[in-house]
């Protein structure tokens, strides 16, 4: 198994940087995306499920047979998906009525095993009512194996050994900025960890959806898959962040439709939230030139939702620009 680990590995990276222009205050202002779309498995989360299926085969508790097993909102499962085929195990993904119709087909056609929690958690999310049921399918079968992506040091290792010094690699300079979505908040302290180590002066910009307890406070209603969570993060410490943003969905289709129309790149329903964020940042800081912002995945699975005026209007949100399947 471990050489077929380290043939994936070598699928993974490097996903491009581009730069664009957005009106920031009636001022042209630069921002670099580094799109993880073109990851093998469409998003940033390929690197995560590396990181976590090569820890369980270090630790010896991922064998031929085995089942793997994750509470997901979409990119980790099908990145899961995808690795569990390559290395010929199984694969159950423990899903929501937040993630994607778009993101569910793909987990079966790649022939993981779908299981739907429909009922809420008391925080309104569905996060904790997922890990009841993966907690409840690893008492009855002792083929499940669960990286849990939630609280296992793979999560950011990951990001601070291989994405982080990717970015590096690419930028002439080292960003002044970064902004990343925080949903485990892996991928956020990953990168963090790698910029510290460096003694990087890049200001280190957490980006979070409203109704999201990921770094503490009242969890609220959320809509969106990716970004967020019910409870708080395992690896966002006060060290790591130097600014903690929210947005909101509106905010999050705004900056969806208006990147996809005025540069020609479809951002996923996260990415949006960093850009809107980083526009919100730039215009309350003109010192930042070089922001950088993390780029999950591309929007091909939120046709359904942010890129859909009928969507947002059913979560309270205001028809944007570009909405109803015309941009």
């Amino acid at each position: 198994m471990q050489h077929l680990l380290e043939r994936f590995e070598a699928l993974l990276g490097p996903t491009p940087v581009k730069t664009i222009e957005l009106d920031v205050l009636g001022r042209p202002r630069r921002l670099h995306l580094k799109l993880e779309g073109y990851n093998i498995t469409g998003s940033i989360k390929a690197r995560t499920a590396y990181g976590l299926v090569r820890g369980l085969v270090q630790d010896g508790r991922l064998w031929p047979g085995a089942e793997l097993l994750e509470s997901t909102s979409g990119n980790l499962g099908v990145a899961l998906a995808s690795m569990a085929r390559y290395l010929g195990v199984g694969f159950t993904a423990v899903v929501d009525p937040l993630s994607t119709a778009e993101s569910r087909s793909r987990l079966r056609d790649l022939g993981a095993r779908v299981v739907m929690v429909e009922e809420a958690d008391h925080a309104g999310g569905y996060l904790l009512s997922r890990l009841a049921k993966v907690r409840e399918l690893l008492e009855t079968d002792d083929r499940y194996v669960w990286g849990n992506q939630y609280e296992s040091r793979r999560n950011p290792e990951i990001h601070r050994e291989m994405t982080g010094p990717e970015i590096l690699g690419q930028m002439p300079i080292p960003p002044d900025a970064l902004f990343a979505a925080v949903s485990t908040g892996g991928t956020f302290a990953g990168l963090s960890q790698c910029f510290r180590e460096r003694g990087l002066a890049t200001r280190m910009v957490a980006v979070d959806i409203s109704g999201s307890a990921a770094y503490g406070g009242p969890p609220g209603k959320r809509y969106l898959s990716g970004i967020g969570a019910s409870r708080p993060s395992s690896f966002l410490t006060d060290e790591l962040i130097d600014h903690y943003l929210y947005v909101d969905v509106d905010e999050t289709a705004r900056y969806c439709r208006k990147v996809l129309r005025e540069a020609g790149i479809h951002l996923g329903a996260s990415s949006g939230a960093v850009v809107a964020a980083c526009v919100r940042h730039l215009g309350e800081n003109p010192d930042i030139t070089d922001p950088l912002c993390i780029c999950a995945d591309g929007g091909e699975k939120y046709e359904s939702t942010v890129y859909s005026d009928r969507w947002l209007e059913t979560v309270g949100g205001v028809p944007q620009p570009g909405g109803g399947g015309i941009r």
